[in-house]
């Protein structure tokens, strides 16, 4: 049995829903194919976002989809700590499974096509006829299905294949422990148990968390396991996830013929905390207006102002946050302690008012050229510290 789309988007994760919705909202066939068994499972995700995204996304998420509201963020090195407060902000912590499902209902109504437990096996390119006019076939569980034009949302496993130099390995657990405080976010730098990245405990209710480590070349398995035991021998792991994660910033292009990538599988994480569910929705969103608007005029240049559009949004951020990421690599413990020392009680208030979520590199900014910590810095990386603070 064969079917034939307009597009068809392989990921059933927020990028792929959200560009599910664009194109279904113009009228167009799309169908979205999902690996596993069920929409939002498994979530590797954080969760983490501010209400202000969301906004941006299109959605208000319904009550049992909000798990958490954050308050604070307890950021510690090796042996110094500061705490931001983060009420001004207004993070939540997204229950994925839910919030997926959310997404996927209003995709659905629209008249998306939403298949699970339906894998790509191949993709071949065939021509009708001697001309351009090309479509698409994917081999699935469920027959041959064509389509004008293929997005691919498949996340980290399909950027692994492009470069595996952006990928650190991570280890996320679902928690029950005493140890786990409602409101704060707990974020913990280690440049020996987690190089190049940190351990985080999300917490997602009372005595409830998502506890995880990223780092490169590390046993994560190993690393979370002495992470919660230096927290408290007590708790209880009701859930583990392992996934690579990707934090070495977009991919050059998004876009090859009619061939369009979103989300994970672009690179449109940040590379300072690997997450992205603003930036790989709005990745989304951005290339399901284009795709349709290039059906609709039957113009396939049409397509090149989704990669216009989301770098506006999100270029300038992501070249500040991948030199904030050179950084951290290059930093040992006691650079790392040396910095944070240089972080007073007058500048935790001041990046508590600047903070923004969902584009942070100010509040880096504020923090690396902060007096003292200039020295530092410019020890590791030279005259690109005065590239991150120039960048306005």
């Amino acid at each position: 049995m064969s079917y034939y789309y307009d597009v068809i988007i392989a990921g059933g994760s927020v990028s792929g829903l959200l560009a599910g919705r664009e194109i279904a909202a113009k009228g167009l066939s799309v169908a979205i194919l999902e690996e596993d068994a069920e929409i939002g499972t498994p979530e590797h995700c954080g969760g983490l976002v501010s209400i202000h995204g969301i906004e941006n996304l299109g959605i208000i998420p319904s009550s049992n989809a909000i798990e958490n509201k954050i308050k604070y963020a307890r950021i510690s090195s090796y042996s110094k700590s500061f705490e931001l407060n983060a009420e001004e902000q207004k993070v939540i912590v997204l229950d994925r499974r839910v919030f997926d499902k959310q997404i996927a209902f209003q995709t659905q109504r629209m008249g998306g096509d939403i298949r699970t437990r339906c894998p790509m096996w191949s993709i071949t390119k065939t021509n009708d006829s001697a001309d351009d006019n090309y479509y698409y076939e994917l081999r699935t569980p469920e027959g041959n299905l064509k389509c004008n034009y293929f997005v691919d949302a498949r996340g980290v496993s399909s950027i692994l294949k492009r470069n595996r130099e952006g990928v650190l390995q991570s280890a996320q657990y679902e928690v029950y422990a005493p140890w786990i405080v409602r409101d704060t976010i707990e974020v913990k730098f280690d440049s020996e148990r987690y190089p190049g990245f940190f351990a985080w405990i999300i917490p997602t209710g009372s005595g409830r968390a998502k506890v995880g480590v990223a780092g490169k070349s590390i046993n994560a398995m190993a690393a979370l396991k002495a992470y919660m035991d230096s927290k408290g021998k007590v708790y209880s792991v009701i859930r583990k996830v392992y996934a690579p994660i990707w934090v070495r910033g977009p991919l050059e292009a998004f876009v090859y013929g009619r061939t369009v990538i979103i989300g994970d599988a672009a690179g449109q994480t940040k590379p300072t905390t690997a997450g992205g569910i603003y930036s790989c929705g709005m990745g989304g969103i951005l290339a399901g207006r284009a795709i349709a608007k290039a059906i609709k005029q039957n113009n396939d240049n049409c397509l090149n102002e989704y990669q216009k559009n989301w770098s506006s949004i999100f270029k300038e951020e992501f070249d500040k946050m991948i030199i904030a990421r050179r950084l951290l690599e290059r930093l040992d413990n006691k650079a790392i302690d040396g910095l944070f020392s240089t972080i007073s009680q007058t500048q935790t208030e001041q990046l508590s008012k600047l903070g923004n979520f969902d584009f942070h590199s100010a509040a880096l900014g504020k923090i690396l050229g902060a007096k003292g910590a200039t020295k530092i810095i410019k020890t590791v990386l030279g005259n690109e510290i005065r590239r991150f603070l120039n960048l306005d």
